[in-house]
């Protein structure tokens, strides 16, 4: 197994590229060789992977996220800020995500609750929402 980071990931379009460790030929990774965490993907996060050579260059047979990723804290952070003001009954405060934590919780639902949704349909609703969310202030820019 090798170590690498993601040196570009496309959202949108489902896929990246590792960069190789030794300096070699970087490495095609689909959102889906993450499985369950492939929302949580980013460049610069190290991975641990396997590679063969596929029929346009190499490519990732197996693959694992090697750093706790920045979002799921985030997301985990938010959460207890939320309850934290609920609990509280002070309709004065209110909890503002920043532009990844509200990307995170609204791709975490859309693939949860509507798993036939493709990338490129996640990403065009996620941008809508987070136009509508800044219009109204419930995110940081």
């Amino acid at each position: 197994m090798a170590v690498g980071r993601i040196l570009r990931f496309d959202e949108v379009r489902g896929y990246g590229f590792i960069a190789a460790p030794d300096g070699g030929e970087d490495v095609f990774v689909h959102a889906n060789d993450f499985g369950e965490q492939r929302h949580l993907v980013h460049p610069g996060m190290r991975v641990e992977y396997e590679a063969a050579e596929g029929d346009r260059g190499m490519k990732v047979d197996s693959v694992r996220i090697l750093d706790a990723p920045a979002t799921v804290a985030g997301a985990v952070r938010s959460s207890a800020v939320r309850a934290e003001v609920t609990s509280a009954d002070d309709d004065d405060d209110v909890d503002v995500l920043t532009r990844r934590e509200f990307v995170t919780e609204i791709t975490e639902v859309l693939i949860q609750h509507v798993p036939s949704l493709t990338g490129a349909q996640i990403g065009q609703i996620r941008q809508r929402l987070v136009e509508h969310a800044r219009s109204h202030g419930w995110v940081d820019l």
